[in-house]
């Protein structure tokens, strides 16, 4: 039995331990480098998720202003048309007649983009405009509307008065002016109660 190996035995042999070893460290290097890579992208993935996790819907709609839109509205179904304005908590549609839709009444929005407006950006104005201040606004200009409402109800009337969460409406045939002799009852709907609020012809800009 052979107790000992010759030089150029053990050189042949370093030579291929070294190159398994070279494999072996090699395959090791590339599976930490699929880690890494695999925590940078988990990494990044989480981050983007974070992200977007602090957009709000009103934000994405803000960044789409003068763009095509449409809204799948409770009660009233999809409205499409050119978004004219964003409110703190309403939308202005062109369609091709103004509706102002509450932004509580809108269940989905198709195709939108995913660029948003980050909350730095928005004006005070813009995020201070509620609902309210716009039906006054309504209100004031003595116009006949549509009023749709979450349950399919549609009425015809004119805006009367608006307080903190209600709006009274006049309701009355369409085209006539609001006489006492011509209001057929006054209806006080709550705003969570309203889908849209339709004007024709002529714009509340």
């Amino acid at each position: 039995m052979r107790l000992c190996t010759t030089a150029e035995e053990l050189a042949g042999s370093d030579s291929v331990d070294a190159m398994r070893w070279q494999e072996l460290f090699a395959d090791l290097e590339g599976q930490a480098r699929s880690l890494e890579q695999a925590d940078q992208r988990s990494e990044v993935a989480e981050r983007t998720r974070a992200e977007v996790g602090q957009i709000s819907l009103i934000n994405r709609l803000r960044a789409h202003v003068s763009r095509p839109v449409t809204l799948m509205v409770v009660g009233a179904g999809d409205i499409t048309g050119q978004l004219r304005r964003v409110g703190a908590d309403w939308l202005l549609v062109a369609a091709p007649d103004e509706v102002i839709v509450p932004l509580s009444a809108v269940s989905a929005a198709a195709d939108l983009p995913p660029a948003a407006v980050s909350p730095e950006g928005v004006g005070v104005v813009a995020s201070r405009l509620g609902l309210g201040s716009v039906l006054r606004a309504v209100a004031r200009d003595r116009g006949s509307v549509a009023l749709h409402l979450r349950d399919s109800v549609v009425v015809v009337g004119t805006p009367d008065r608006v307080g903190f969460d209600f709006l009274d409406l006049a309701v009355h045939e369409p085209g006539e002016v609001p006489r006492p002799s011509g209001v057929r009852t006054r209806l006080t709907v709550r705003f969570d109660a309203i889908a849209a609020v339709r004007r024709h012809h002529t714009g509340w800009e």
